[in-house]
């Protein structure tokens, strides 16, 4: 009788372990989440191209809808996020494949930019510097080129 009650015993266990390892299945799956933030300060073409060859890597190998990229843009680096920009097509292209484009409004005001001067669709944040250390306090990966 005491072999059978230990077997219902193990087998309770066992089930009050698969339990708690389902009950906290959902957060695991949650921060199994890849996020990444990338700092673009410079007016560089080739910096540029770094920067947007890097999200797009990450996408690829990661599968694009397993990562949130976003790219902080301020200081001089501001002027490639102008319409007239030499990146503005792949700027346009990452865009269009999730990844969050934000320009930094401290910047546009220090070099009197308004949002007509920019590409359509990207976003803007008070200060970039802020957006970079929010970002990082919610657990982005923080990567500047």
């Amino acid at each position: 009788m005491l072999r059978i009650e230990r077997r219902g015993f193990a087998i309770m266990s066992a089930a009050a372990v698969l339990a708690a390892l389902l009950a906290f299945a959902p957060a695991y799956a949650q921060s199994a989440r890849n996020k990444v933030v990338f700092q673009v300060s410079d007016d560089s073409p080739q910096k540029w191209n770094l920067v947007l060859n890097n999200a797009r890597n990450l996408q690829d190998d990661l599968g694009a809808d397993l990562v949130d990229l976003e790219i902080v843009v301020y200081g001089p680096g501001i002027g490639m996020l102008k319409s007239d920009s030499p990146v503005a097509a792949r700027i346009a292209d990452a865009l269009k494949n999730g990844v969050k484009v934000v320009a930094c409004e401290n910047t546009m005001r220090a070099q009197q930019l308004g949002y007509k001067d920019m590409l359509p669709k990207i976003g803007y944040v008070p200060a970039g510097v802020v957006e970079l250390m929010k970002k990082q306090q919610e657990g982005y990966s923080y990567i500047r080129p």
